[in-house]
């Protein structure tokens, strides 16, 4: 099967400016992210971009990059403009990796579009990984995801689910599930989905996935046995990748 990745990539951060550009080890964060996911057997991998500074970066070290609007109020509207401008088929899959997840594993996006791939009844298809600690199962910063039979998602959360009522300060068993943020689409729902109207979850809890979850779409979940690296938010994140590549 073939699959492309798409890279959003939005200049403006309150927590870190021009954050896409941010030097690690003296290449720019997004093009770490898009060399990454290049190792993943993707047929291509585009930068979906909102700024000249960044398709200039891209191309400067030679990877794909196309310019989007500045005003999508969400990275999937961004990528929708990106498969647009891409002329990307209905049929085609699209595995979206966040620009500020430079420690990415390439297995896992693999992983993920390949799910997809055999789970037609499937719009999206996600990720997760156990839970080991109990100060994360009740951090609302970490968002759990409880499967059906199939290993489909039934909810994302904030909260703690499933919650071990008899025993709450403990894990429950099986361990609770803690959702990565990537995602594969078909192309033909990531064009759908800028559409839909927001669900009142979606806005009760700010996680987008739950849209699809209301309007009657099925995701897929991947469950890894390791954590992905850390993501960078902050200038500390920043930092913490900067020294574990070397920088």
């Amino acid at each position: 099967m073939t699959f492309t990745v798409l890279i959003p990539a939005r200049l403006a951060s309150v927590r870190l400016p021009n954050k896409p550009l941010a030097d690690i080890a003296g290449v720019p964060m997004v093009v770490r992210v898009a060399q990454q996911a290049q190792r993943s057997g993707a047929q291509r991998v585009v930068v979906a971009g909102d700024s000249f500074e960044i398709v200039a970066a891209c191309r400067a070290h030679g990877i794909e990059s196309v310019l989007t609007r500045t005003d999508h109020p969400s990275g999937s509207d961004r990528l929708a403009e990106a498969c647009d401008l891409l002329n990307l088929p209905d049929d085609s899959i699209v595995v979206n990796v966040q620009g500020d997840e430079p420690l990415m594993e390439p297995q896992l996006v693999t992983d993920v579009a390949h799910l997809l791939a055999r789970r037609p009844q499937a719009a999206m298809s996600t990720a997760a990984h156990m839970l080991a600690s109990v100060a994360e199962f009740h951090n609302p910063n970490v968002v759990k995801v409880v499967l059906d039979a199939q290993h489909m998602a039934l909810y994302f959360s904030r909260a703690p689910i499933a919650y071990p009522r008899d025993t709450p300060d403990q894990l429950p068993s099986p361990a609770p599930l803690r959702h990565i943020g990537i995602y594969a689409y078909r192309v033909s729902f990531l064009r759908l989905f800028p559409t839909l109207a927001q669900a009142p979850l979606e806005r009760t809890e700010s996680l987008e996935q739950l849209r699809a979850l209301w309007h009657g779409y099925r995701i897929a979940v991947h469950i890894t046995q390791h954590a992905p690296g850390p993501g960078v938010d902050t200038p500390d994140d920043l930092e913490r990748v900067r020294r574990l590549l070397g920088d």
